[in-house]
Parts: C-alpha cells; sequence; structure tokens
C-alpha cells in the first residue's frame, strides 16, 4: 500500500479509533447555547450547528462544548482494526473533523501517537473537511506533495476532502 505514496493521511473517528461522543446530547447543548444566542438550530446537524455558531458570535463556546465531548469520548473510545497498520514506512498523519486535542488524547489512549507525525482537528486551520485545505497542510507539515498522499477515511466528506485536494483515498 505504501509503496506508491510518499504518506498516509488518517481521518480519526471511524478510521482508527471510535471515539464514544453521545451526539444527540452535543446536538441538544449546542441548541440551547445557540438558542439563547437568538439562533434557531433546529433542521441543522452538528457541523452546521458550529457553523451557524460562527456566525453568531458564539463559535468559541461551541467549540469548547463540543471538544468536551470528544474528549471525554477519547477516555472511553475503541481502537479499530485500520489502526493495526501503524506504524508504516512513510510519514503519517491525522486529518479529523474532531477537535485537534481529542484527536491527540485518542492518539496517546491508544498508543498510537508516536506514529503519527502530524495531526489536524478541526481546529487547527481554518477550514473544515470537506474543504481540501486541512489535507493540504497536513501534507506540508509531513513534507510531501498532496498528490502523493493517500487519505484513508470512513466518510463521503473524507472521501471528497481526498478529491478536492488531489490526493487519493481508501475507504476503510
Amino acid at each position: 500500500m505504501t509503496a506508491d505514496y510518499d504518506a498516509v493521511v488518517y481521518d480519526l473517528d471511524g478510521t482508527l479509533v471510535r471515539l464514544d461522543v453521545d451526539w444527540a446530547a452535543v446536538g441538544r447543548e449546542v441548541s440551547t447555547l445557540l438558542r439563547d444566542a437568538g439562533v434557531d438550530p433546529d433542521d441543522l446537524d452538528t457541523w452546521e450547528l458550529l457553523t451557524a455558531a460562527e456566525d453568531a458570535g458564539i463559535g468559541d463556546a461551541v467549540h469548547d462544548c463540543i471538544a468536551d465531548h470528544e474528549v471525554a469520548g477519547a477516555e472511553t473510545g475503541r481502537l479499530l482494526e485500520t489502526a493495526e497498520e501503524l506504524p508504516l514506512d512513510v510519514p503519517v498523519g491525522v486529518c479529523s473533523l474532531n477537535a485537534e486535542v481529542a484527536c491527540r488524547r485518542a492518539l496517546d489512549r491508544h498508543g498510537l501517537a508516536d506514529a503519527v507525525s502530524v495531526v489536524a482537528g478541526r481546529d487547527t486551520v481554518p477550514a473544515r473537511k470537506p474543504d481540501p485545505r486541512a489535507l493540504e497542510w497536513v501534507a506540508g507539515e509531513l513534507g510531501v506533495d498532496v498528490q502523493r498522499v493517500l487519505f484513508v477515511g470512513d466518510s463521503e466528506s473524507d472521501e471528497t476532502t481526498a478529491e478536492r485536494a488531489g490526493a487519493d483515498f481508501r475507504w476503510v
């Protein structure tokens, strides 16, 4: 697998580990914060809620709320089969929609931190997947051309990110 690539970048949640996050509880808490700020959260998914919060000027509070749940979920989350691929013979990165602190906690907890050189969470760069800038940033930090990267993920958003960045993609 790695012979064709200069680096491999993984999504985190659902790919290397499964964070134990109650996303319904996150949605309820974030919706309350939005309502308190005068924003109607109905019909918005978690990431749309975060964008609405940013637009309303309460993005930091909502990000912190979500990150708290993700860090707690990293404490009790489970390692997934894809993690058995690590370490690899090329540089490895993580590009995730989860907060960077939660990604790092999950990697530490499962003994993967030494196998991963670069971590980008949703708060690391000013763009979230499927915007390609996060994946491009990881590739740059790894010192490789993004077109020589294999991005491994578990969602259409991951696949779209890879496509937009010019990287190859593999589903888990």
